[in-house]
């Protein structure tokens, strides 16, 4: 089955979450999907991430990560989520922290090569630095429906869902379904 990455992969609002949110279902071993173990779909994500990721100015043409740097990608995608998951639950866990900053200097210090291109491994390493450095904790939430990791950015921070468009309708419809089946069994 052939993968494609659309703008809904990219509904993070932060490259650092969007690439955190490249394992779907996370915390359900059975179904858990990791589309950066397939190496076309990794390879893919930076074209990808130029299109759709709400960052993509800032970085400019990502490129894709050099294969002898992506267990690091992975180590810091990893360190991206714990610490993110647990700010979101308003836990000060200065470890989590601690395994961030480290996963984010050991991209760094590798990442020195001059080019006017950024690979998404840097680049990650800068957003998830960004938004350690500033972080909006009423902002930063997880979609009830997906799990995923995203940025409010609505005016009063009332979204629920990574993108409406997909969970927001799924949930919808599941309350419908389950409202119309209490209602015909009455």
């Amino acid at each position: 089955m052939t993968f494609t990455w659309t703008a809904h992969r990219f509904a993070g609002g932060a490259l650092a979450l969007d690439v955190a949110n490249s394992v779907i279902l996370r915390f359900d071993p059975a179904r858990r999907i990791d589309r950066f173990a397939d190496a076309p779909a990794l390879d893919a994500f930076p074209a990808a991430a130029n299109r759709f990721c709400a960052e993509s100015t800032r970085f400019g043409a990502l490129l894709p990560v050099a294969e002898r740097n992506r267990a690091r990608l992975l180590t810091l995608r990893e360190a991206t989520d714990r610490h993110f998951r647990a700010q979101v639950g308003a836990k000060q866990r200065p470890d989590l922290m601690a395994d961030l900053l480290e996963a984010i200097a050991s991209i760094l210090r590798g990442s020195g090569n001059g080019e006017t291109a950024i690979a998404l491994d840097t680049a990650t390493a800068h957003s998830a630095l960004s938004l350690a450095a500033n972080p909006e904790p009423d902002r930063l939430k997880i979609c009830p429906n997906c799990g995923w990791l995203f940025l409010d950015r609505s005016r009063n921070r009332s979204r629920t869902w990574c993108d409406m468009a997909v969970c927001g309708n799924r949930s919808k419809a599941r309350r419908h379904y389950h409202r119309s089946k209490e209602e015909a069994q009455e």
